[in-house]
């Protein structure tokens, strides 16, 4: 068996930048087993499943080890690759996922935006779980519980940048993955995303993890449209605005490579 393969940059104008994803446009689904072996094979933070249901996709994204309910860069790069590679017809497309219905609007066909349903962080955990607080080194840390990651926030953004996880502590907290955001001295907010608990040490761009924070920066920043850095080494920038239950994320993509997996 032959499957066509893309690995695109998301949330990025150039490629060694953003979040790289691998999307995979099936005629059917194949095995859950033999997904996940090609998730891991990527090595990639994840790899996405698109397989076409009437006018509309279904999607599936699997990381190296689990599969995960919602991914944001993989959307996009799926989006992506569609529209620039697959002859998607018009500027609008549907997603179906365990998240429910995920829309893309592909501006001119460079700028892509994601409209996706905000998952706000719940109350503050006290005490904060001691695998996070050990795991990232800090005392008493102001930890949320969203629906997939715990979100710490911290005082500035020079703090963010300066965290050094233990990753293996960190990986005992549960949930999907520990955010961590601080008010932007660039942008409204920064970030950094990390994952050992689903084999990403830390995320370079996360979309999902924003549908978490762009709720909680609207209410302490008193603003319905945000811009966002995630402060990893290849670096994300994302344009938000939070429109009642959803939040749109806006990002460009580019195609780093096409190829074929033979299974």
């Amino acid at each position: 068996m032959k499957i066509s393969i893309y690995q695109v940059d998301a949330f990025s104008s150039k490629v060694f930048g953003g979040n790289p994803a691998a999307v995979c446009v099936l005629d059917e689904w194949l095995p859950d087993t033999l997904m996940q072996q090609i998730g891991a094979e990527n090595n990639l933070s994840e790899t996405a499943f698109l397989v076409k249901e009437g006018k509309d996709y279904h999607i599936r994204w699997f990381t190296p080890t689990a599969e995960v309910d919602l991914c944001g860069h993989a959307t996009l790069a799926s989006a992506h690759v569609l529209f620039q590679h697959l002859g998607f017809p018009g500027d609008k497309l549907t997603f179906h996922s365990k998240s429910g219905v995920l829309k893309v609007t592909s501006h001119k066909g460079k700028r892509l935006t994601l409209d996706f349903p905000a998952t706000p962080p719940g109350q503050v955990l006290e005490p904060a779980p001691g695998a996070i607080a050990d795991g990232l080194h800090i005392q008493n840390p102001v930890v949320h519980k969203g629906p997939f990651d715990f979100m710490v926030v911290l005082p500035t953004q020079q703090e963010v940048e300066a965290l050094q996880p233990d990753f293996k502590t960190l990986a005992q907290a549960g949930g999907r993955g520990v955010v961590v955001t601080a008010k932007g001295d660039e942008a409204d907010f920064i970030s950094r995303c990390f994952y050992p608990q689903t084999g990403i040490d830390e995320d370079p761009v996360t979309g999902s993890a924003h549908t978490m924070m762009v709720p909680y920066w609207a209410e302490k920043l008193g603003k319905k449209k945000l811009t966002a850095i995630q402060l990893s080494t290849r670096k994300g920038y994302l344009d938000c605005e939070l429109k009642k239950n959803r939040v749109l994320m806006s990002g460009y993509a580019v195609t780093y490579l096409k190829g074929e997996i033979k299974v």
